[in-house]
């Protein structure tokens, strides 16, 4: 019989993720941004398409950006623009190739903004045609480049959910139960952020196969901790220079009440923006090493937090796993 620790040691060894680059065995992940964007258009669902950036254009600028994390100890990062909203994954990998970062990009469609940012069949279809169209961008690759999501992005306005927005979220658990991808979901604020976990158990899915993305916009600590509580992972991200205290007390005060398990940091930064000259101004990812991390260690988080905040959670959270209740 296999011992505990060599038991362990197995599954460590069988667990993986997907980046642009291929399938990763998740221990390899280090540190890791779970949530940041390269690019992004915001003209619509209806208009979004390829021929509105120069790719070569885009990479031009984005690289810089990358290497400097890298430098700064960085190693792979969740790249979060949803198709429709300019996600490209055969620049991601070019990125990738050329930085040294991991990249992870994702399936899944976007419902916030009063649903912008879907396109005309998300309105039309069921849950499991849409569930379907996400598989099968897992199983054979993102528009016929081989190259497959690491994560599920949605997202959803404030609670309570529209028919939409919960169709989205059906939509999630099923794609999660035939991939054992995460569900990573821009929510709007506590309610919703609760209704998708309803939603998600229900359907079979545990809550720990959902990231709350943009946690930190819900001013209510009860309701984080009700959400981490289930299982949930609580992303905190949006921080700059203004918004750095308010962030760091935040996450001290959520482990203050045992949650660091549950807590995944990062900037949402970025991006070039599409359609703009010169893709606008890009804000770069390094103030996550350069003042944030350095802020939470003077709040007092010890470096062995830190390295969970940073390292551990990402991969457990990012590892694919079919999570059921």
């Amino acid at each position: 019989m296999m011992s505990g620790a060599l038991a362990r040691r197995g599954r460590a060894a069988a667990e993986h993720v997907h980046t642009v680059g291929g399938r990763l065995p998740a221990g390899r992940l280090g540190v890791t941004l779970v949530h940041e964007h390269v690019m992004v258009d915001f003209i619509g669902a209806g208009d979004a398409s390829k021929d509105r950036y120069d790719a070569g254009e885009v990479f031009n600028v984005a690289l810089p950006y990358l290497k400097r994390i890298r430098s700064l100890g960085c190693r792979s990062l969740v790249e979060c623009t949803p198709a429709y909203l300019g996600r490209d994954a055969l620049l991601l990998k070019r990125l990738a190739d050329a930085s040294g970062i991991r990249i992870i990009t994702n399936t899944g469609y976007y419902g916030a903004v009063g649903g912008k940012y879907l396109p005309r069949h998300a309105f039309e279809e069921s849950a499991e045609k849409l569930a379907g169209r996400w598989t099968e961008e897992f199983s054979s690759g993102i528009e016929g480049t081989g190259i497959r999501p690491g994560i599920i992005k949605i997202g959803v306005n404030q609670g309570p959910l529209s028919q939409t927005d919960a169709k989205l979220v059906r939509a999630a658990a099923l794609t999660h139960k035939a991939t054992g991808l995460t569900i990573a979901s821009h929510t709007g604020n506590g309610p919703a952020a609760l209704e998708q976990l309803d939603i998600l158990v229900s359907a079979g899915v545990a809550p720990d196969a959902f990231i709350w993305v943009h946690a930190q916009n819900e001013t209510n600590a009860g309701v984080h901790a009700a959400a981490g509580g289930r299982g949930a992972w609580l992303e905190f991200e949006g921080i700059t220079e203004k918004t750095l205290a308010a962030r760091v007390d935040q996450v001290v005060g959520l482990i203050n009440k045992g949650l660091l398990r549950r807590i995944l940091i990062s900037l949402d930064a970025g991006w070039y923006h599409v359609g703009e000259p010169g893709g606008g101004t890009f804000r770069g990812y390094e103030f996550f090493f350069t003042s944030f991390i350095p802020a939470l260690r003077k709040a007092g988080i010890t470096d062995s937090q830190i390295r969970r905040l940073t390292t551990d959670n990402p991969r457990e959270a990012l590892i694919l796993r079919t999570r059921l209740v």
